[in-house]
């Protein structure tokens, strides 16, 4: 069995619907599936705790940030607060990131102002603490690589991406790996699919985003929704599953695969590799 690092998962999330129990359940069907490491974001003040209480409880990891998606309820006071934590946690091993920060121009009713001010606040926390990032990217890849290009940090992860060739080279160039997970699977994710044949393999992390963004196998059509099945939900388990269709568009071995992205992983985010020991 391969050992597999889902570098993006909201494990806290189960916890908030289905209870700890769940959580539990379901961090230890991904260990059964192969999953050695999980790293889990926050997304907003409320669940900064709680990302990291999860973390020390699977020996995983964690990262701390506000999410574009969390701007609108969040104010300055919440970034002194996500200051106070990092200080605090700053010599805790399985903190690795600051994040999840970005930028979201998929969400119409988001301002981008607002967005833009927490995205580079965050950016400055990252270099005062000397942290990588995780962003959220979503219609905004040029938007990102401008502030990062400002307001230079040690890398990070490129979560979910699906920009351009060009913008990936880029986001590369800058010392970040890129997130492939579920919408990978999707036969009509050409473009894509396309990238995760093509760009450097190791320039590749694997994610499942769990619960969301879930792989084809698991996806809930509008039809079948409005019958009554409940939405598809994603889970870390399904990481080896997602990491197959990504070696079989690369035509090499899972196990080539599992090596390299473990190493990416590492590269990405430095205090993660003696947490895999």
């Amino acid at each position: 069995m391969q050992r597999w690092i889902d570098t993006h998962c909201h494990l806290d999330e189960f916890a908030l619907h289905g209870g700890m129990d769940h959580a539990d359940a379901e961090r230890a069907r991904a260990a059964r599936a192969g999953v050695a490491h999980c790293v889990l974001p926050a997304v907003e003040l409320a669940n900064l705790q709680a990302v990291r209480a999860m973390a020390q409880r699977h020996g995983d990891s964690y990262a701390l940030g506000i999410h574009p998606l969390y701007t609108p309820q969040a104010g300055e006071g919440d970034l002194q607060a996500l200051a106070a934590a990092l200080e605090q946690c700053r010599h805790d091993p399985r903190l690795v990131a600051v994040g999840e920060i970005g930028l979201d121009f998929f969400v119409p009713a988001l301002d981008p102002v607002r967005q833009q001010f927490f995205y580079r606040a965050q950016l400055q926390l990252a270099r005062r603490f000397e942290l990588p990032v995780i962003l959220h990217v979503r219609r905004s890849a040029d938007q990102l690589l401008k502030a990062l290009r400002e307001l230079p940090v040690r890398g990070g992860i490129a979560h979910a991406f699906n920009g351009s060739l060009q913008q990936a080279q880029a986001f590369i160039a800058m010392g970040f790996k890129l997130g492939f997970g579920g919408a990978v699977t999707y036969e009509r994710a050409l473009q894509l699919r396309r990238l995760a044949a093509e760009l450097p393999l190791d320039a590749l992390v694997l994610e499942t985003d769990a619960p969301d963004i879930p792989p084809h196998w698991l996806y809930v059509t509008a039809a079948e929704r409005a019958a009554g099945r409940p939405p598809a939900r994603n889970s870390p388990a399904e990481l080896p599953r997602i990491a197959a269709v990504v070696a079989g568009l690369r035509g090499i071995s899972s196990a080539e695969l599992a090596r390299a992205t473990r190493a990416n992983a590492c590269a990405a985010l430095p205090r993660l590799a003696p947490l895999l020991v």
